[in-house]
This record gives C-alpha cells, sequence and structure tokens, in this order.
C-alpha cells in the first residue's frame, strides 16, 4: 500500500471515529440494546451496514444531490424529529419502573425496525456520513476517495462492534435497576435535545 493510499485510509478512519463517536440516537440504542442483551448482533449489523451504504452515497457524490433540495431535508428532519421525540418519551416512562428494567430486558416492539429507523430517519446521519464524509472524501481524488470511505467503513464497524459488546459485557453491573433507570432517563433527554437541535437548525 502506497503511502497516498495509506494517507486517504488513515484519513477516513480517523474522521469517521471523530464523527460517529459523538452521542447520538444510533450510539445510545446501541448502548441500550447491548446492555440489555437484546438482539445485540443484529442491531450492531443494521447500524454498521447502514453507515456503509451512506458513506458509499457520500463518496459517490449524492451528498451534493441532498443540498440541492433543501425541501427533502425538511421532510426527513421533521420526521426524524418526531421519531426521537417519540423515542425519548418511552425511555422516560420505562425509567418509571425500574424494577422491570435489567439484563434481558427487551425493547418494545422490534429492535431491528428500531435501529433502522434511527438511523434512516435521522439527518444527523445524512449530514454526518454522506455530507461531510463525503464532501471530506473529495480532497483526495477519485481513487484516493474511495479509500478515504473504506477507512470511514472500517471506524464505524469497529465502533458500533465494540460498543454493542463493551456494554453486553459491562450488564452485569449496567443493568442494575438504579443505574439502568439513570440510562433509560439520559437516553431520553438526549433524545430530546438531538430533536431540538434538528428543528432549530432547519426551520
Amino acid at each position: 500500500m502506497n503511502t497516498t493510499i495509506l494517507a486517504a485510509t488513515v484519513s477516513g478512519l480517523l474522521s469517521g471515529l471523530s464523527l460517529i463517536v459523538a452521542i447520538g440516537a444510533q450510539n445510545a440504542f446501541v448502548l441500550r440494546q447491548g446492555i440489555a442483551g437484546d438482539r445485540v448482533g443484529v442491531v450492531v449489523a443494521i447500524c454498521a451496514v447502514s453507515d456503509l451504504l451512506l458513506i458509499v452515497a457520500g463518496v459517490l457524490g449524492v451528498g451534493a444531490l441532498v443540498e440541492s433540495r433543501p425541501g427533502l431535508l425538511r421532510v426527513i428532519t421533521g420526521a426524524g424529529a418526531a421519531y426521537l421525540v417519540w423515542f425519548g418519551v418511552r425511555s422516560l416512562l420505562s425509567a418509571r419502573h425500574p424494577q422491570a428494567l435489567g439484563s434481558g430486558a427487551p425493547v418494545r416492539g422490534s429492535a431491528a425496525l428500531t435501529a433502522v429507523a434511527l438511523t434512516w430517519l435521522n439527518p444527523h446521519v445524512y449530514l454526518d456520513t454522506v455530507l461531510m464524509l463525503g464532501n471530506l472524501s473529495t480532497a483526495h481524488g477519485p481513487t484516493g476517495r474511495w479509500w478515504f470511505g473504506a477507512g470511514a467503513g472500517v471506524a464505524s464497524v469497529v465502533w458500533f462492534t465494540a460498543l454493542g459488546y463493551a456494554a453486553h459485557l459491562a450488564s452485569r453491573w449496567l443493568a442494575r435497576p438504579r443505574v439502568w433507570q439513570g440510562i433509560e432517563i439520559a437516553i431520553g433527554l438526549v433524545m430530546f435535545a438531538l430533536a431540538a437541535m434538528l428543528l432549530r437548525s432547519t426551520f
């Protein structure tokens, strides 16, 4: 691997990590499922594969199309904010009954569908992967941008896998009723904050 390819790949890896590690709807849900031990592999796979598809779209230049259609972004933002508020309310309601929570407590409904919704209805995901990473990839040229995208993809897979399974390994301590209650409250507040930020930045 020559230095140009290596530089593009490392740049993509570091850029991907810097964007994905920040707390968000995806990370909060993966953390929750990891602690609960509920379909961790499925949730991790959905988030990672979704990110890979969006990174590819960004490298292909789909970000420019999204930027040229502000109306589309507003629709996605509105739907995403509504879903985040609903998820936040659900987390706060769950926190009212900590004795019913703990390792192995399943998320209501389908974990897979929730992971899909929190990814594809979240405008932050498009801004980070399609727009930001897509724009950054162009600096590496026609070939280098794909190595940049590969590095960002590796970052996504490694991060979601580490987050989900590390949370699962730590579930013995994190799944205690009072700790779990605090996590549910924190997740609910994060969802509300993200929804407010989305609406304020778009409308």
